[in-house]
This record gives C-alpha cells, sequence and structure tokens, in this order.
C-alpha cells in the first residue's frame, strides 16, 4: 500500500537524497535547476510516496515560473523520481496524474517539463513551440500540457525563473 501526500519541510532532505540515488551526478547543473533556485515548490503539488513502514518510495515537485511577458504563472513539472525497488510499479505515473488533477483543480492552467515525449505523452504533455528553455535544453524535450484549454495557444516567450 503506498500513500501520496503533500511533501512537507521535514521530507526535504530525504527527497534530496532520492534524487541523488535517482538521477546522474551534476543534475543541479541543468538548465531547470536554475528555473528553481531560491524559489520554494508549490505546496501542496509536491508530492512523496511512502509505503506502509513510512518508507519514501517516490517524489515529484512542481515550480512556478514565468513565460516571456505573460504574467501569469506556469508549473514547471520536476523532478519526479521513484525508488528502484518500486520502479515499474506505476507509481511515477500516480504521482503525475494525482499532482496534475490537484494543480488544475487548484487553478493553474498549464503545465511544462523537459523530458522524454514518448512516457509524457501519455499524460497529455506535447511538445511546446515557442517556449524557450535555458540552454542548453534540447527544444524537443520541451513539452507542455494544457490544464485550462487553449492556455498555451499564442504564448510565446523565455521561461524565466518566477520572482513573485
Amino acid at each position: 500500500m503506498i500513500e501520496l501526500k503533500a511533501e512537507q519541510p521535514e521530507d526535504r532532505w530525504e527527497v534530496e537524497a532520492l534524487y541523488d540515488l535517482c538521477f546522474a551526478p551534476g543534475r543541479e547543473a541543468l538548465s531547470s535547476y536554475r528555473l528553481r533556485e531560491d524559489v520554494p515548490p508549490v505546496s501542496g503539488l509536491s508530492q512523496v510516496a511512502r509505503d506502509a513502514d513510512g518508507i519514501l518510495a517516490g517524489a515529484i515537485r512542481f515550480w512556478p515560473v514565468r513565460i516571456g511577458e505573460c504574467e501569469a504563472p506556469a508549473l514547471l513539472l520536476g523532478p519526479v523520481a521513484v525508488h528502484p525497488t518500486h520502479q515499474g510499479e506505476g507509481l511515477g505515473g500516480a504521482l503525475i496524474r494525482d499532482s496534475l488533477a490537484k494543480a488544475a483543480e487548484s487553478g493553474w492552467s498549464r503545465a511544462l517539463l523537459v523530458g522524454d515525449a514518448p512516457y509524457y505523452r501519455r499524460f497529455g504533455f506535447s511538445r511546446l513551440t515557442g517556449v524557450d528553455m535555458p540552454p542548453p535544453t534540447n527544444p524537443e524535450r520541451v513539452l507542455g500540457l494544457e490544464l485550462v484549454p487553449e492556455s498555451w495557444a499564442d504564448l510565446r516567450g523565455q521561461v524565466l525563473r518566477w520572482s513573485g
């Protein structure tokens, strides 16, 4: 039995250890991390998954970002990780679906991420054109999801760190 819950401040170091385990060294050098610096994750959408013994099995985080001159923030999804002992159980998908549903219920209109289109397509993500992540991001991997219809229509520009 796995329980999904909102990430709490006391979960931070355990989640960071999971990300260290699941991702390559130097992950924090990626351009998406520059967008997260000094910006807290979105409360209530960033979640942890714990097994019946309370052991961390997975985690997902979301961050507010700005797109070009648009004043309304977008959600930057990531990272999402599942402990190797729980991979293949659908936990990553459950974290993504549950948190995106919460995002829509909370009034968010759009989300983006940098990732593999074949994996994220099943959640409704597709390639964004005209939305530029900081270099050296491969533009083919910049994907978006409309939580509100047409929320990506005509929205163009650089993805920028949220400044409140």
